[in-house]
């Protein structure tokens, strides 16, 4: 066996023929004797070729081992430039806060008003010193959380609002470190037929209050006039006010409780409107242009669409080549519309929010509200010297070519702003001489708006999520980005001046909703630190001790002389050179009636053109009646 296995062995390893025949055969060393046999295919390889000539799987290891490596550098040389970018960016000086307030519950809405601070909590609301953060009152009766308060100045004494979770609004009037319970506004013993208030609006001063409601598949606006000089009158004087079937008991003031208000007896809040959301557009009923004339009895209202003389083919028409034109966007599945929902402001008299003569309004008290709901393209005026009794229909109507999306007024009441669907921004100036100013946000025209702050392309965290003026600081903007960061902006300049930064502890977590709140009338502003560990326990945040963290604008040496370096400096707000929103109540009223009594000699009595033009409209109805 093993002389044949290494005979079998010895006939495989025997030598080619070539190398049989005789010794190996030496090329010349000239060029001209080298073999030209596929020189054509000759290439040269790299000796890292023979690496691809690898079996399975270690190719496919080999090429996922060069891109960990591609992509880790590319990685490597991001965080290089980034950190170049960073050293090279001028940093801006960041100042903590002045005063830290702890709190042993989680605060879940603030306000400031005068020299107190309104924080709202688990099962009730508390009230602390604007200076010191001292606990001044505390109010904790509920069975759920305060969701959302409002703070409105009414003289010496402050108006306050808090919302609970179930949507109840109460008021409660503070009065000299006192706190007494006024009325619940849309509290009912069943539960079954409970509202909920989806919006407040309180006007400056305290004179009307207007709340969205919402229940049984329904919406409408509540407008209330609050009494407040009989508030006053009743908490200086509660002998006044005291239950006739309680005489013989004394009030103790001293030991206030909100939810009896010792023994005073508060006049309610007068509900004068309530306002529901315009009626969808239908066909009309009318049969001629007069008929429609006819039927509005003055000019207030014009241009609400509900008096028209469009039928309903016409309608119908309009839809059918609407489905035709764009039928390729409809086809797909239709999402339920929401509720409609309303955005209202209470307006200052002004040259064009002027109501009826019959309805003058006192100097400084709201005359007007302004209202727009989802998907409209009017924006209705109410009066507000009117009773319940009274016919709810609009003033005024101030109609815009697109849906209005979203409106803002200034905090003095002299400027608003109407942003529509179309990227139209549109600018009354309600306390000058009713100038309109016209912004388009188009990228694809000329600059008509400027940009203060560039959108971050690669460093998503650092785009902007909330941005808050600030009135003690004319010309200046805090703007709240999504990494945490508050910085203050000068929009005239633009760049940024400071920023503020929390404690390392209270680094917010991401991304970031920041609950802030600034005071109209000090330098101040209040941010909520966020606890480690608030995502962790969300399920029972409302036991989680917190922080409010105070910052004070003339304790930092770069603001402490804001005023001079600031886009409005004092001598423009003595001279009535800077914007009417910074310039003191008395100035701007004078400065306003000066320019009306200018131009009282040649204003034009729309009311009385407009009934001449009723009158000959009801003419040329009769007599077409007799052809």
């Amino acid at each position: 066996m093993m002389s044949s296995s290494i005979g079998s062995r010895a006939q495989k390893m025997s030598l080619p023929m070539s190398t049989q025949k005789g010794l190996l055969e030496v090329p010349s060393p000239t060029e001209k004797d080298w073999s030209t046999d596929g020189e054509e295919d000759y290439v040269f390889k790299d000796p890292d070729w023979e690496l691809d000539s690898l079996p399975q799987p270690y190719r496919m290891i080999n090429k996922l081992l060069n891109l960990l490596i591609d992509r880790s550098w590319e990685v490597i040389e991001e965080r290089n430039a980034v950190r170049e970018a960073e050293l090279s960016r001028i940093q801006p000086t960041i100042y903590p806060p002045v005063l830290e307030s702890k709190l042993n519950k989680m605060a879940h809405c603030m306000a400031i008003c005068q020299d107190y601070v309104f924080i709202g909590g688990a099962k009730g609301f508390s009230i602390y010193n604007l200076y010191n953060a001292k606990r001044i009152y505390v109010w904790e009766k509920l069975k759920v959380d305060v969701t959302s308060i409002w703070a409105t100045e009414m003289g010496s004494e402050i108006l306050v609002a808090p919302v609970d979770e179930m949507g109840i609004v109460r008021l409660f009037y503070f009065h000299k470190d006192d706190l007494f319970l006024i009325r619940a506004i849309n509290e009912v013993d069943d539960t079954s037929k409970q509202t909920t208030c989806v919006k407040m609006e309180i006007s400056q001063g305290g004179d009307f209050a207007a709340f969205l409601l919402q229940g049984a598949g329904d919406i409408w606006l509540d407008v209330y006039k609050l009494p407040k000089e009989c508030w006053l009158r009743e908490v200086e004087h509660p002998q006044l006010a005291l239950n006739p079937k309680k005489k013989g008991r004394q009030p103790q003031l001293n030991i206030p409780d909100p939810m009896t208000s010792g023994d005073i007896k508060f006049s309610l809040p007068v509900h004068i409107m309530k306002i529901k959301p315009p009626k969808p557009v239908t066909g009309t009923t009318f049969k001629s242009p007069l008929e429609v004339f006819a039927k509005i009895a003055d000019c207030y209202g014009l241009g609400s669409g509900q008096n028209h003389f469009i039928k309903d083919s016409q309608w119908e028409q309009q839809a059918a080549i609407f489905n035709a034109t764009y039928k390729k966007y409809l086809d797909g599945e239709w999402e339920e519309e929401p509720l409609s929902s309303a955005t209202f402001h209470f307006l200052l008299p002004s040259c064009i929010t002027a109501m009826p003569t019959e309805g003058k309004s006192p100097a400084g008290v709201a005359c007007a509200l302004g209202i727009h709901w989802t998907g409209c393209h009017n924006f209705f005026l109410y009066s507000l010297n009117r009773t319940l009794k009274d016919k709810v229909d609009p003033e005024g109507v101030w109609p815009c070519a697109a849906p209005i999306a979203v409106s803002q007024l200034s905090y003095s009441g002299s400027y608003l702003v109407l942003a529509c669907e179309d990227g139209v921004l549109t600018l009354w100036d309600l306390a000058e001489d009713a100038s309109l100013h016209l912004v388009t946000a188009k990228g694809t025209q000329g600059p008509a708006i400027s940009v203060l702050v560039e959108r971050p392309v690669k460093h998503l965290d650092e785009a902007i999520c909330t941005v808050a003026p600030v009135p003690a600081l004319p010309g200046m903007v805090l703007t709240f980005s999504r990494n945490g960061s508050v910085q203050l902006l000068d929009v005239a300049k633009p760049q940024v001046v400071c920023a503020f930064a929390l404690p390392g502890v209270h680094r917010p977590a991401l991304p970031w909703e920041p609950l802030f709140v600034v005071s109209l009338h000090h330098p101040y502003f209040l941010l909520r630190g966020d606890p480690p560990g608030e995502k962790e326990f969300a399920d029972n945040a409302s036991d989680i001790q917190t922080s409010v963290f105070y910052f004070h604008f003339d304790a930092y040496p770069l603001l402490t002389n804001i005023s001079r370096d600031c886009t409005m400096s004092s001598a423009d707000l003595m001279d009535g050179v800077a914007v009417p929103q910074v310039l003191p109540l008395e100035k701007r009223c004078e400065d306003f009636l000066q320019k009306r009594f200018q131009k009282l000699g040649n204003k034009v009595n729309e009311q009385e053109h407009w009934t001449r033009l009723h009158r000959y409209s009801l003419l040329l109805q009769r007599e077409s009646a007799r052809k």
